[in-house]
Order: structure tokens, then sequence, then C-alpha cells
């Protein structure tokens, strides 16, 4: 009988009785976990230790959480990374999520929603035994199981941001998202920013898909947003 997976949680938290509450819940619910109580301990821990998914506050003493993710998405784009912290301001939000973080909780939190966000990014990152989940346009090839992304035999490196936005125009093949709906589905924010996100986003997209290739697939269309499509013309 196969055994289940342990999924072993790093929590990257310099106040004590926070980090203890987090990592003894965690525990309680068949999680292994490591605590460290500072930026440079986490870094540490983050080189030689492979974690399912990754805690993290923004404030750690000796560095910013949002230093730690950037770096930690240099080199890995697949492990889930949520931000825990009390600053609620937007402007930190926005930070976090264009650093790489996946999900941002603003404390004081309820360790259930905690709990929750992580069952949904683990079971994402997960896939079962043999199970590949594949979307293929023209010559662009999505492994969504394996985050693997290729055109015309060729791999494309993507970020984790960059994957999740070619993702989900992929899904609505010829139906254009806007900017508000690409805000809320990639980067998680109901609102607008007031920067250019989206659009530097799509440029990137555009120099690693459709760049030195026969033909492009990402189209804007003005005043509704961009779509994938395997017509050139449209």
């Amino acid at each position: 009988m196969e055994s289940l997976k342990v999924h072993r949680i790093l929590i990257a938290e310099d106040e004590p009785k926070i980090g203890l509450f987090v990592q003894q819940e965690l525990i309680t619910h068949g999680y292994e976990t490591d605590l460290a109580v500072s930026g440079s301990i986490a870094l540490e821990l983050l080189t030689r230790i492979s974690y399912s998914l990754i805690i993290l506050d923004i404030n750690l003493g000796d560095m910013s959480g949002i230093h730690i993710c950037r770096s930690f998405r240099e080199k890995n784009v697949h492990v889930p990374v949520i931000i825990l912290t009390a600053m609620g301001d937007m402007h930190d939000k926005i930070l976090a999520f264009e650093a790489g973080a996946d999900d941002y909780i603003v404390k004081p939190f309820h360790i259930s929603e905690l709990l929750a966000r992580m069952k949904v990014f683990l079971k994402r990152s997960e896939g079962g035994p043999g199970f590949e989940e594949i979307i293929k346009i023209k010559d662009l090839e999505i492994n969504i199981t394996n985050k693997l992304v290729s055109r015309a035999g060729i791999t494309i490196n993507l970020t984790i941001r960059e994957f999740a936005l070619l993702l989900l125009l992929c899904r609505n093949k010829g139906h254009a998202i806007s900017k508000k709906e690409i805000l809320l589905k990639v980067w998680g924010l109901d609102f607008e920013t007031g920067t250019n996100t989206v659009e530097v986003y799509i440029n990137f997209l555009r120099n690693k898909v459709d760049k030195n290739f026969s033909s492009r697939m990402i189209h804007t269309k003005t005043g509704f947003g961009y779509f994938i499509n395997e017509d050139e013309k449209v």
C-alpha cells in the first residue's frame, strides 16, 4: 500500500508566540514543519531542505520577507509561498505579489483560513501518480502538472506569475481577458493598482512565447484586454 506524502512546511516568523502557535497547529494536522525565527535562518534552511510550501512574514527583523521571497523565486518558481504578516498596506501586498508570493494573509488571522489556503496550493502542486494535465494550442504546450511550457518543441522558462498569466489566457482561448480580471486571478488583487504590472508581464510573455517563433499567439483587443489565438492575423 502506497503511503501518503507528508508535506514539509517552512514557517518564517520572528514573533515566538505566533510562530509556535502556527507550527503546533500544522503538526496537529499532519504536517512536518521547520520554524525560522529570522530571515538568515530561513534562507539557510531553504538552501538545504526541499519544502512543499513556505509561510513567510514580511518583517523578520534582520531582513525583509519580500527579499527572501524574491531570492527564493530566482531558484524555485513552483513551491507556493504564503505571506502571513501584520503589514496590511496595499503597497506591501503589491510588492509581495510582484516578488512571487502566491497568497497574502493579514494578522490577526484564523488558523482555519490559513489551513484552507494551504490545502488549495498543496493540492495544485501535488498531482496524482502518472497524471499530467496538458493544454495544447497550435505548437504551444503547457504541462500544468509539471509546470512546463514549450513551443515547437523548445522549452520556455517562465516565472510563476508568467506561467499563471499564460495559463489564464490559454484556458480562455479566443476570449479577451481584462486587466482587472488578470489582476484578480493572477495576483489576487480586486482593485486597480495604478501600475503597469499587467502590461509588463504581457510583454515578458510575448518575448518568451512569441518572439523568435513563426507566428504570434498573444494579442491585444483595445479596450477589452488580452487573449490567446492561433491566428496571427487576428
